[in-house]
């Protein structure tokens, strides 16, 4: 199984697999818009989402941030099953988590095992 990243609001990766916490607050500009989700890995706290524009009550916006929350843990289980590493990233357009290989993300190809019982030939 590959190694499961997690994208932060600054581009940084942090290795899902050290996450102890995942929290939500209110918009860090506005307290009535907005929410924001964190990671809290070794001790340090890491913004993956800050999102200033969802507008609605507390309740709401609280509601959403559970969503979204509930969303990466599944994104995680989901990613954790692949072979190879992946990045877990938030797309604002479509309010969703997204898994990419790290390798299309690094824009290298894996090389291509031969199939088994496949002829040599020279």
């Amino acid at each position: 199984m590959g190694d499961v990243w997690i994208r932060t609001i600054s581009h940084s990766l942090v290795r899902a697999d050290r996450v102890t916490e995942i929290a939500s607050s209110r918009g860090s500009v506005h307290e009535e818009r907005g929410y924001s989700i964190k990671a809290v890995a070794e001790g340090k706290a890491y913004i993956l989402i800050d999102n200033s524009d969802l507008e609605g009550t507390t309740k709401a916006r609280f509601a959403h941030a559970g969503r979204m929350q509930a969303g990466l843990l599944l994104a995680v289980d989901e990613a954790s099953t692949a072979a190879e590493p992946t990045v877990i990233s938030y797309e604002q357009d479509g309010e969703r988590w997204v898994i990419t290989p790290a390798s299309d993300i690094a824009g290298v190809s894996l090389p291509i095992a031969p199939a088994v019982g496949a002829a040599y030939t020279e």
